[in-house]
Formats: C-alpha cells, sequence, structure tokens
C-alpha cells in the first residue's frame, strides 16, 4: 500500500472513545485528499482501542496506523510525539491534522518541533491552493491553505507551509463539519511496533482527576447567548432564565467574556466554540464577523438587539428590536403560556 503523499489525522481517544474533532477532522481530511488524488489514514495511539478502528473506517479512513501499548495509557506526550515522528519518518505524509485540544495543542509543537516543520494552530478552516511566492519566485502546486483568526480574532489569515512535509495544523472543535458515518466502509490496519526508551517514559501519571465539563454547547438544539448589551453579570440572570425556559443552554460573545461576566468555556465566535443548533438567540450581541462565523449556519437566528443598524440582523431569520430586560421576560411569558 502505498502511503506516501496522504493525508493523516491524528485520532484522539479517551477511554476508547474517539473524540468528536477527530471525526470532523476525518470528514475535512477526506474532502482534502480527494481533491489530492490521494488516501485519508488515521493515527491511532493508546491501549486495547482497536474498538475505535471500524468507526473510522466509517467516516472515510481507508487505513488506520494501530499502536497499542500499556505505556501510551494515559496519555503523556513523550511517547506520542516518538511513535508518531517515527511513522511520520517511515510513511511520509503530506499533510497531518491535530485537534486543538489539550492534547493536540501538547502534541503537535512537539512534534513539528522533531520534524523541524512547520505548524499552524487553531485553523478554522481548510483548503487545498495552488500557491505562488512571488518574493522567493517558487511556485507550489496543491498546497494547504491554512486558515485562522490573528491579531485576537480582528483579521484572517491564509498561512501556507513551504517547508518540508508534513504540513501541520490543529484545527479548533467544531469548525469543520462531521460527515455522516457509513458502516460498510472498511479499510486496512497497519499494526505499529511501539519502540520507546527511558527517554521517552520518564514522565509517570501518578494520579488523575477528572472533571467532566458541564457545557456542551456543540451538541446544544437550542442556544440563547448573551452579549455586551446584556449591561453586566447580574443581567445574565436573563439569558439563563429563557435558556432554562427552552431548555436549551447560555452562551455569550466574546465581548461579554472578556468584560468577566461569563467564562470563556460559553463563547461563541471564531475565538471560541463553532454551533449549528436548530434555535440560537443572540441577545445584545451586536454580530461582529468573528462572532457569525462561530453560529451563522444554525437553522433559526433569532437576534434581539436595541440598534437597527447591528449586523447581526443580517444574518437572523428574526429580528426584533428591542431592549432585551423588556423582550425576554415576554418571551419567557408568552412560551410558558403556550407550553
Amino acid at each position: 500500500m502505498e502511503n506516501r503523499g496522504n493525508v493523516w489525522v491524528f485520532a484522539e481517544q479517551e477511554g476508547g472513545k474517539l473524540a468528536d474533532v477527530s471525526l470532523e477532522l476525518v470528514s475535512k481530511a477526506c474532502d482534502l485528499a480527494a481533491k489530492l488524488g490521494t488516501k485519508v489514514e488515521a493515527v491511532l495511539l493508546g491501549n486495547n482501542v482497536k474498538g475505535c478502528v471500524d468507526t473510522l473506517f466509517s467516516y472515510g479512513c481507508s487505513n488506520v496506523y494501530l499502536a497499542e501499548d500499556e505505556r501510551l495509557e494515559p496519555f503523556t506526550v513523550l511517547p506520542y510525539a516518538k511513535v508518531i515522528m517515527d511513522l511520520i519518518l517511515e510513511h511520509k505524509p503530506n499533510i497531518l491534522l491535530f485537534g486543538a485540544t489539550m492534547k493536540g495543542r501538547e502534541l503537535a509543537p512537539r512534534v513539528a518541533s522533531m520534524k523541524k516543520a512547520g505548524l499552524t494552530a487553531d485553523c478554522t478552516d481548510l483548503q487545498i491552493d495552488d500557491f505562488e511566492d512571488k518574493v522567493n519566485k517558487k511556485f507550489y502546486k496543491d498546497k494547504l491553505m491554512q486558515i485562522r483568526p490573528a491579531f485576537g480574532g480582528n483579521i484572517i489569515a491564509t498561512i501556507v507551509n513551504s517547508w518540508d512535509d508534513p504540513q501541520m495544523v490543529t484545527v479548533r472543535e467544531g469548525v469543520m463539519k462531521m460527515g455522516t458515518p457509513d458502516p460498510s466502509r472498511k479499510g486496512t490496519v497497519t499494526k505499529v511496533d511501539v519502540a520507546l526508551t527511558e527517554k521517552e517514559t520518564v514522565v509517570k501519571v501518578l494520579e488523575r482527576v477528572r472533571q467532566d465539563s458541564t457545557v456542551n454547547l456543540k451538541g446544544a438544539q437550542i442556544i440563547v447567548a448573551g452579549g455586551y448589551g446584556v449591561g453586566s453579570k447580574e443581567n445574565f440572570k436573563l439569558i439563563r432564565e429563557l435558556a432554562d425556559a427552552l431548555g436549551g443552554e447560555v452562551a455569550a460573545s466574546r465581548a461579554a467574556v472578556d468584560a468577566g461576566w461569563i467564562s470563556h468555556d460559553y463563547q461563541v465566535g471564531q475565538t471560541g466554540v463553532t454551533v449549528r443548533p436548530k434555535l440560537y438567540i443572540a441577545c445584545g450581541i451586536s454580530g461582529s464577523v468573528q462572532h457569525c462565523a462561530g453560529m451563522s449556519e444554525s437553522k433559526k437566528i433569532i437576534a434581539i438587539n436595541t440598534d437597527p443598524g447591528a449586523p447581526i440582523f443580517s444574518v437572523a431569520h428574526y429580528g426584533i428590536i428591542g431592549d432585551l430586560n423588556s423582550v425576554i421576560p415576554m418571551m419567557i411569558k408568552a412560551f410558558k403560556a403556550k407550553a
């Protein structure tokens, strides 16, 4: 099987369960590989994780490099980086994608440093295109356009890696659409001989303390989001009351998070989470490009704002021009009366 030039995805797992972002990346990798005329492969590390293989096949992987070893659980960066680096040197992928998770953000830079390759962090889009370096008078065919927000999300940068392959990126969770799995898809498994020394296993995990996040914006069907127009941290109770009445989740714009009214876990936008709920209610949110990029694909968007010229109305299906302190209580009352 020819592996040179294929698109790879680091298949992140925890307790034998694949991270959603890895499946999102497999789906995106299929699009990239189709344009390059190559294949999609996953790199799966852990212990007793072969149960994840069929899921990776169903989303489009044609091959899974399976490295199973008790020294790969729990995750520590040194052995993971060594195993992945050995695979890169042997099989020479063209592109390598990591989720911009805690594990991905620790692992990807170390692998890039070992390979002396470029790495673009926190991408929100990936495209294949030709690139002409006019300064150095070089032309690159079928390069990975690595698109990410910069300067606090105020501009969008497109980065091209002219260094040695693989072209490496980390991608934010939720920004890529997860494809539809097809259980009939099959592929091959390439078992990896894990070669580790004391140098890679010097770090030992003595104790793990886990706490599940109470925020699940990506999976929410109804989201009520508040922006700087909410006015204060205390006024966010209105956002929570409406979300509770509708059975939805609370979210926020970056301005509200920066003001300290709510934690970053609730932030929607290019520097937060990308969501696609059935209903998104934007309260006191102006509608910057950065925020809209994280919620514009919601099936129904209702905007509440006192400014009739607010950009949020350009993406909203329904707009209410008014003070949210008056509008939200009326919405709650109307919903409860109808329920």
